[in-house]
């Protein structure tokens, strides 16, 4: 059975899945459900306020609405709700400035994961590069490998508290590179990258015409007055730029499995004339769920109080643990913990199931650059206490662990 992989494309044959493994990322396999068998509390899956209920009311009325209609029992169509373009196109215009035609510049997708996949599909050929900041989100280092590309991966620094450099990229420029990848605010790094650095970067774009693609998944959680700024609202960009977003972060509806992308209509022609082929049509039930929460979002800042609170709370812990430190997080629900004085990531990360039954993310997922740090989900859970909970517990184990090995500062 093992020779029927060779048939594989060599990037699909390479992936674990954790059937004949044991699997160690949070979203492979069963890793999560042998983790909550295991009575351990999952600061690793970005969904937020998992897993205890926060459907606000209005998305909730919405459902059972649609459910007792009837109407979800039927598709949409591929491209997505008429309906629910309009009110993405409105909140896009208020956000970012942008003037976006709802039935020419959008697509619905079934959660950002997929349409990331989608969006980058129709561009990487056999060999083209992509250029992918590091550390960065997990998927963006398979998606183009995946997809026959290759992956470049472009350094971040903690002394740039994890900003961009330019020069990286312009010393790994070839005439194969194709495309810019970009998670902004960054996953894991939890940084929002400034209007300067992207404008450098957006230049770069234009001079090697290199299309750029955007998560924008974390748009919504921003911090200490910083600005959002949009890579497709800079000059020169909007022909080039194709933009990925979603309601699982900040209208922390992950379980409806809706996003969206918007680009340029002779970019968008594309995606509607293959969506049946590569993603099928996006939930009925999720699409109309959600309207309400475009309709008045004005329950995201009640969600962002909860995730500043955390964040501030594991910044005070965790810079107080010899040994460990952190950033103030720019924007995300998440932190990013450096402990390399303590051991490898993958070493405390299961030093902290066995010691504090807390699964966090091993930062070698999140590239070469991650390694020795921790991605923490402090979205996760409802109440603040039950967060805090978690926190002490790691900040506990990490103690001990530098005590053992003789870490005084």
């Amino acid at each position: 059975m093992n020779k029927i992989k060779e048939l594989m494309k060599p990037a699909f044959a390479n992936v674990d899945g954790g059937l004949f493994s044991v699997a160690e990322k949070a979203d492979v396999g069963d890793v999560q459900e042998r983790m909550k068998q295991m009575g351990v509390a999952m600061m690793s899956w970005a969904d937020p306020f998992m897993p205890d209920p926060s459907l606000p009311e209005t998305v909730k009325k919405a459902a059972i609405e649609a459910i007792e209609n009837g109407i979800p029992a039927h598709y949409i169509m591929p491209i997505g709700s008429p309906d629910l373009k309009v009110l993405i196109a409105k909140r896009t215009k208020e956000k970012f400035g942008i003037e976006l035609d709802p039935q020419r510049n959008i697509i619905i997708n079934p959660g950002s994961d997929v349409g990331l996949m989608f969006a980058m599909a129709p561009w990487i050929n056999p060999g083209d590069e992509v250029m992918v900041h590091d550390p960065s989100y997990g998927s963006n280092f398979l998606n183009a490998e995946l997809l026959g590309g290759v992956t470049v991966r472009v350094p971040s620094y903690e002394e740039d508290d994890w900003h961009l450099r330019i020069e990286e990229y312009e010393k790994r420029l070839t005439d194969k590179t194709k495309m810019v990848l970009l998670t902004n605010p960054n996953n894991p790094t939890c940084v929002c990258y400034t209007k300067e650095e992207l404008e450098k970067l957006a230049q770069f774009c234009i001079k090697n015409n290199l299309v750029c693609v955007v998560d924008q998944a974390f748009e919504d959680s921003v911090f200490d007055g910083k600005a959002m700024t949009c890579m497709a609202a800079l000059p020169g960009m909007w022909e080039r730029t194709v933009t990925v977003c979603s309601t699982s972060k900040g209208m922390a509806l992950s379980g409806l499995r809706v996003g969206w992308i918007y680009a340029n209509d002779v970019i968008m022609d594309t995606y509607f004339g293959s969506a049946v082929n590569m993603q099928g049509a996006t939930s009925t039930l999720g699409q109309l769920a959600v309207m309400p929460a475009f309709e008045d979002d004005h329950f995201i800042q009640d969600y962002l109080v909860k995730y500043d609170n955390r964040r501030k709370y594991a910044y005070d812990l965790f810079n107080s643990i010899p040994g460990v430190s952190m950033k103030m997080p720019e924007a995300t629900f998440l932190i990013w913990i450096n402990i390399s004085k303590l051991g490898t990531s993958t070493e405390v990360t299961n030093y902290l199931i066995e010691e504090a039954r807390v699964n966090v993310n091993d930062g070698k997922f999140y590239g070469s650059m991650g390694s020795g740090h921790l991605r923490v989900v402090t979205g996760c859970f409802w109440e603040d206490k039950d967060c805090f909970n978690a926190l002490d517990r790691m900040g506990m184990a990490l103690r001990k662990l530098g005590k053992e090995k003789g870490i005084t500062s």
